[in-house]
């Protein structure tokens, strides 16, 4: 008699099985087997013919698994976006799990759906196509490209969209939207054209703490009452400090004030009269000084936020960074390669366009941060490299574990490491000397599921596992059962067979 147990435990195992076959996928996607759609939908990789089947699945929990899963293209999600489901459109939007660090941007085609649909009233939806826009905004799946392009795009509604990247359009991109032959674009930009208008901002500015009056006063120009007030209330000092557009005399101010996080934000600023950076290089304070000392004059703005990306995320927590909407040059992040700065070091090594020679030299540096955020970063990161970061920074393995570089073999010396998730992993070496017969009585499931599902061991021993609940899960997803095997699994589980045609 089956166990109970079992029968969820094959099929979340059959779901990961890297040698399940298109009939055997194609029948879990049975609801009898909705708890392994997960599995199935969003963490493997699929067959085309099984992509089909998902994308025109009559229930929307597999397509939406589906819209998030970090093994299909963007075009394959992107068959999604005018699904009927608000909650599966949302998922598209939201963007592939693990949701870390640079993602693959959607089609431009799918992105315009995205960001112009309108909501169908007709339909009772729990999410708004604006709810579903803010989500794909925070997703990292719109292209820098395809924003600079919004600006002149043949869709009016993406006109009117741009008009929000005023501070990042030229003068004569500006001016074009506030002439665009449709009133809603003009009226979008004439709306944030105030952003740069100091008394617009005056009059829009909140009395209270909260977010608006930060982002007002971080990036939208600043009137000289404001900034007095600031000042006289010694208030929101940090944000002045960061805003471009602070009159020069304030900028002036602040680098004497009394506050060394103020100093170190005036110090970083790509407008700073060289005098005043002389002497910010001989501040009492290290970090002023660091930053001062950091980049010589002339600087970009866009140099200051790639190395406060870095700057910004504390040891243990670096990890790969976004895409800027204006990023430096390479060639600037191959000056900070060669640094002999790590801070800079590790900003070069952000750069998912630096040269290959460059990536080798990164890859030698003595500072762990340079070579982990390589990892994160570059496609070319080498796999000592990856593997190194794996087993350093615990929060980034979902992500590390995407990657098509990360070693899967040559791993038998971790097989005893005290961290279960290198455990796990070694246990998956197909180039062991012997199977990972022991690593089945490990005191981590992960570690005896990784370990059951190697094809190094005996297929005697792999079906006596299927029959162990403990092992049962990883016996499953085992690559050395046959079809055959894998079909009585789902017949024993109740799945019906895939029906003919």
């Amino acid at each position: 008699m089956v166990s109970s147990v079992l029968p969820e435990l094959w099929l979340r195992g059959v779901a990961a099985n890297p040698a399940a076959s298109s009939e055997v996928l194609l029948r879990l996607l049975a609801v009898q087997a909705r708890g392994a759609w997960t599995v199935l939908c969003q963490e493997r990789r699929l067959p085309e013919d099984v992509i089909e089947a998902v994308v025109a699945h009559p229930d929307p929990a597999v397509r939406r698994s589906f819209a998030r899963n970090c093994c299909a293209t963007p075009e394959q999600r992107g068959r999604l976006v005018n699904d009927s489901d608000a909650l599966v459109r949302a998922a598209v939007a939201l963007g592939p799990r693990p949701g870390v660090g640079r993602v693959e941007a959607l089609p431009d085609d799918v992105l315009e759906t995205i960001l112009t649909v309108q909501d169908d009233n007709t339909r009772d939806q729990l999410l708004t196509a604006s709810e579903i826009r803010q989500e794909l905004e925070f997703s990292g799946q719109i292209s820098p490209s395809f924003r600079r392009r919004m600006h002149d795009h043949e869709n009016p509604e993406l006109r009117s969209q741009a008009a929000g990247l005023w501070l990042w359009l030229t003068p004569a991109q500006r001016q074009a939207l506030l002439a665009d032959p449709v009133p809603s674009v003009r009226e979008s930009a004439r709306d944030h054209s105030r952003i740069l208008d100091p008394a617009a901002m005056e009059a829009d500015l909140p009395q209270r703490d909260c977010h608006h009056r930060s982002l007002l006063l971080v990036n939208y120009a600043v009137s000289r009452t404001v900034a007095e007030q600031c000042l006289a209330d010694r208030r929101d000092l940090w944000a002045l400090a960061h805003n471009p557009h602070t009159p020069s005399d304030v900028v002036a101010r602040l680098a004497r004030d009394s506050d060394p996080h103020v100093r170190e934000r005036i110090a970083a600023r790509a407008d700073l009269d060289p005098g005043l950076l002389a002497e910010l290089a001989q501040d009492p304070d290290d970090s002023v000084r660091t930053r001062a000392l950091l980049q010589p004059l002339p600087r970009a703005w866009s140099e200051r936020n790639a190395i406060d990306r870095v700057i910004g995320c504390a040891a243990e927590r670096i990890g790969p960074v976004g895409e800027m909407l204006i990023e430096p040059e390479t060639g600037w992040y191959a000056s900070c390669a060669a640094s002999t700065h790590p801070l800079l070091r590790r900003v070069a090594a952000t750069c998912p366009r630096l040269p290959e020679e460059l990536v080798h030299h990164l890859a030698e540096d003595p500072d762990p941060d340079v070579r982990h955020l390589l990892a994160y970063n570059h496609p070319l990161a080498p796999p000592d490299v990856i593997l190194d970061a794996f087993i350093a920074t615990p929060r980034q393995r979902p992500y590390l574990l995407t990657l098509p570089r990360l070693p899967r073999s040559g791993l038998h010396h971790l097989l005893d490491h005290h961290d279960p998730d290198v455990r796990a992993l070694a246990a998956t070496d197909t180039s062991l000397d012997q199977p990972p017969v022991r690593l089945l009585a490990d005191s981590d499931s992960r570690v005896r599921r990784a370990a059951a599902a190697n094809p190094l061991l005996p297929v005697d021993l792999i079906s006596s596992l299927l029959n162990a609940p403990e092992h049962a899960e990883g016996a499953a997803a085992n690559p050395s059962l046959p079809p055959e095997r894998l079909h009585e699994l789902l017949d024993l589980s109740g799945l019906p067979p895939v029906a003919p045609g």
